[in-house]
Parts: C-alpha cells; sequence; structure tokens
C-alpha cells in the first residue's frame, strides 16, 4: 500500500520565504540579551539571506557571476 503524500502550492517565491524569515529571525534576536542564542539567531538570519541570493542568481537568466 503507498502512501499519498499532502503538496503545498507556495504562494511566495523561495526567496521572498527565506527573506520573510531572515526578517523574522532578526526580530526575535532583538528581543534577547547578548549571548549565544541571539548570535545563532544573527547567524541563522544570515544565512537565510546568503540562500535567497544564491537561489536569485541561480534562477537568473543572465549567467553574469555576482559582483
Amino acid at each position: 500500500m503507498s502512501q499519498t503524500r499532502k503538496r503545498i502550492r507556495q504562494i511566495a517565491s523561495f526567496e521572498d520565504r527565506l527573506a520573510a524569515e531572515a526578517n523574522r529571525l532578526r526580530e526575535q534576536a532583538k528581543t534577547l540579551q547578548p549571548g549565544v542564542r541571539r548570535e545563532e539567531l544573527i547567524r541563522k538570519a544570515r544565512q537565510a539571506e546568503t540562500a535567497a541570493h544564491i537561489s536569485e542568481w541561480l534562477s537568473s537568466s543572465s549567467s553574469a557571476q555576482p559582483k
């Protein structure tokens, strides 16, 4: 017996969702006092922004490298 997987149609683009996640993480980090947890959230926000830029670059029509 095979299981069917529920598919979810995304409304926002992948880049938009990553940018929103980065903003959410930065806002959450603002509420914390300096420490390890705050730095983790800031690092994850930077990673999400970088992933959005890379995805945008890869999906662009031109093959030019980013500057």
